[in-house]
């Protein structure tokens, strides 16, 4: 009964302190906020088009970068004061829709922020946001003589380093301009002259800004080569490219790379040709871009793939740009030389687990797996929202929680440890007052414990941009028995159940989302890895390794890439000493240690079938 009488003394203290709070911020505590929102339109977009309040979409960011106002139907609002706690804000305005990455024909995206927005006690603030194309612009036009010396002709633009969909321009077809994603861009002309002979040319337009608006004008060159030449109107931000396209074509080849940090593939075609080639006799050649024109070329085989040739370059050096082209026999025929650089090896932050570090402030009692403070080399500071590495730990070491004893299942260990003299992570399950709470870590940051439904917010992920073949470590493992939690809280296809023996969890994947992921678990929001299509690679110890262990495990996880021309925005790491932690089932019993994470960048990557 005394655990009770306590348990309903806390409640109601939590209570009374929770409507407290409410009154502070009825009565005292809150300002105005009268927004004014337009466009700027410098490219000549009609203002209708960009400026339509149904189609905006309007957030309001507090201090801690939470949403704390949202609209997606600025009519509704514009002309209304928004009643706001007092503080600093952040105002963020959007075409209804804009990701950030598509692309299409006669639809501008446009989007403004201001930042600091002062909103005073009892006082109204005035601010005007304006909104400016936050894509770029395309137009394409065709010049009458291109129209007489080819049969047929059509334009690609797509973008060089994103997923952003490609449009073609038809020769013939009423000219229209399209909007793509701020990215460098490239342009493919495939023409048929009127003697039926198809070829193509690629050209790439590098540096683009948003509200930049091209032209590319295509003619047919006058003296039998192809030329390019560019005016620039830097008031209107517009840039006119003039491409010549000889209508008689010689042999053309042309070729690709997809450069990771020590291997690239190879792409080579044969863009035209006014005589038959034969597919054995075509190679490909690289060479360091440092040594020169004088440079010794290395020459690789080219393996016909239906009607292009691949190839592999392998021992290659990180962060290093070489050259490289398409040959055909004795160099007969030769094609362009290319440049690619290839990616770093980017380490996994603090995959040892030496560095821990208490927190700050209402964070003082709860571990990070980081820095005390700021290091040189490192952006990472131990702290709420700071952290790379987090844990659910500021759910039991804060709040509520704290008041019976702040908990940290996840925390430093310097006795068990793979490596003589450094630390651990030591992952141990527990029960904290009413929930089951798994000892985890993983990349991301802890937002806020949620009591209704009881859970958690979540962002997992962190900035990363390489491409990783693989996740190797040490772990050793201690299940218990399944004791707490409950069956129906389970997924439908889950391994285990209440009294089975608990299994761990380990999984990595990169994502090119651009953005961290929101998981709310007590809602069951969690990333569908299967099926999200911004996951480009996954990977995750197998069920039969997630076992008791005998002392230190080695463990390597591949990953299992979908796309191999894409690469990551985002990192997604995470360990649980209870498989079903996120659904509050598993053993108070089990406990994880984990050790000497890294990436393996060497050897050939898995591609999923």
């Amino acid at each position: 009964m005394k655990l009770t009488y306590n348990l309903l003394f806390l409640l109601c203290v939590t209570l009374f302190f929770s409507c407290q709070e409410k009154q502070e911020l009825t009565e005292e505590n809150t300002g105005y906020l009268r927004l004014q929102i337009g466009a700027n339109t410098a490219l000549g977009t009609k203002a209708e088009e960009v400026y339509n309040p149904k189609q905006l979409t309007v957030k309001i960011l507090n201090s801690a970068g939470k949403v704390e106002w949202e609209t997606d139907d600025w009519s509704k609002e514009e002309s209304q004061s928004i009643k706001l706690p007092i503080g600093k804000y952040t105002i963020q305005a959007s075409s209804a829709g804009f990701d950030g990455k598509s692309s299409a024909f006669d639809k501008p995206y446009y989007a403004g922020t201001q930042e600091d927005v002062l909103v005073e006690k009892d006082k109204e603030t005035s601010v005007k946001l304006t909104c400016t194309l936050a894509n770029v612009k395309v137009t394409v036009n065709f010049d009458d003589s291109f129209e007489v010396a080819f049969k047929s002709a059509a334009v690609t633009i797509g973008g060089i380093a994103n997923s952003a969909e490609a449009l073609n321009f038809k020769m013939g077809e009423m000219s229209k301009s399209a909007y793509y994603p701020v990215t460098n861009l490239y342009a493919k002309v495939a023409v048929t002259n009127k003697s039926g002979i198809s070829h193509s040319q690629t050209d790439t337009i590098k540096n683009v800004k948003a509200r930049d608006h091209y032209i590319f004008n295509y003619s047919v060159a006058a003296s039998g080569s192809g030329s390019i030449s560019i005016d620039v109107d830097e008031s209107t931000r517009t840039y006119t490219f003039h491409f010549a396209v000889d209508p008689t074509p010689k042999t053309n080849l042309s070729a690709s790379a997809n450069a990771w940090s020590k291997f690239a593939y190879l792409n080579g075609k044969i863009v035209s040709a006014t005589e038959e080639l034969d597919p054995e006799l075509m190679s490909f050649q690289y060479r360091l871009e440092s040594s020169g024109e004088d440079g010794e070329w290395t020459k690789i085989a080219a393996t016909t793939k239906e009607d292009s040739f691949e190839g592999k370059i392998e021992g290659l050096t990180p962060n290093t740009s070489y050259q490289y082209r398409l040959i055909y026999g004795d160099e007969q025929f030769v094609s362009p030389t290319y440049t690619f650089t290839t990616e770093n090896t980017i380490s996994l932050y603090n995959g040892n687990f030496d560095n821990w570090a208490y927190g700050t402030g209402d964070y003082k009692n709860t571990w990070f797996a980081d820095f005390a403070q700021k290091q040189e080399g490192f952006n990472y500071v131990a702290g709420f929202n700071s952290s790379f590495w987090d844990s659910g730990n500021i759910g039991t070491s804060t709040g509520t929680a704290a008041m019976l004893g702040a908990k940290n299942p996840t925390a430093p260990e310097e006795t068990i440890v793979h490596t003589s003299g450094g630390k651990a992570a030591k992952l141990e399950s527990i029960y904290v007052v009413i929930q089951f709470a798994a000892g985890n870590i993983y990349t991301g940051n802890y937002q806020e414990t949620i009591m209704s439904p009881m859970g958690a917010r979540i962002n997992w992920g962190q900035p990363f941009t390489s491409r990783p073949t693989a996740l190797h470590g040490w772990i050793q493992y201690t299940p218990g028995t399944v004791n707490r939690g409950k069956n129906e809280n389970l997924p439908d296809d889950a391994t285990l159940h209440l009294n089975d023996t608990d299994q761990n969890a380990i999984y990595i994947a990169l994502s090119d989302k651009g953005s961290q992921y929101e998981i709310k678990n007590g809602e069951k929001k969690f990333i569908d890895f299967d099926n999200d299509p911004n996951i480009i690679a996954y990977g995750e110890l197998p069920q039969e390794e997630c076992v008791k262990t005998d002392g230190w495990k080695e463990v390597n996880i591949p990953l299992v890439y979908r796309a191999i021309d894409r690469k990551p925005t985002h990192i997604i790491i995470v360990f649980s000493a209870s498989k079903y932690g996120d659904y509050f089932v598993g053993s108070d019993k089990s406990v994880m240690y984990v050790d000497d994470f890294e990436l393996i960048y060497d050897g050939e990557p898995t591609i999923k079938n």
